[in-house]
């Protein structure tokens, strides 16, 4: 059974900063594409970042990029998302997700097959 356990959400104020984690089990996380995206009320769900399976060759929003990072540890079987900088445009709850259908649908979040239960990340300002 795989499962994605993000944590490390919260409230911030504008300009702060978070770090997001996510946990999987289940499956070789090595072996798969790893993305997160984010949902705020009454929007659809967006792609914020995705890494490729050894790490190398990151992708970002434009919304995101120079502010957050995303990283793994393949040894502990942890996804990592370093959040800088963060807006009040920021708010959300945040998912990990794994295995999209190849890298090039790494944005869209319907071709992902396993997901975590999200993490809520608000920024005050």
């Amino acid at each position: 059974q795989v499962q994605l356990v993000e944590s490390g959400g919260g409230l911030v104020q504008t300009g702060g900063s978070l770090r997001l984690s996510c946990a999987v089990s289940g499956r070789p996380f090595s072996a798969y594409v790893m993305g997160w995206f984010r949902q705020a009320p009454g929007k659809e769900r967006e792609f914020v970042a995705a890494i490729t399976r050894a790490g190398g060759t990151p992708d970002y929003a434009d919304s995101v990029k120079g502010r957050f990072t995303i990283s793994r540890v393949n040894a502990k079987n942890t996804l990592y998302l370093q959040m800088n900088s963060l807006k009040p445009e920021d708010t959300a709850v945040y998912y990990c997700a794994m295995d999209p259908t190849n890298w090039g649908s790494r944005m869209y979040h319907a071709e992902y097959s396993y997901w975590g239960q999200g993490t809520q990340v608000t920024v005050s300002s």
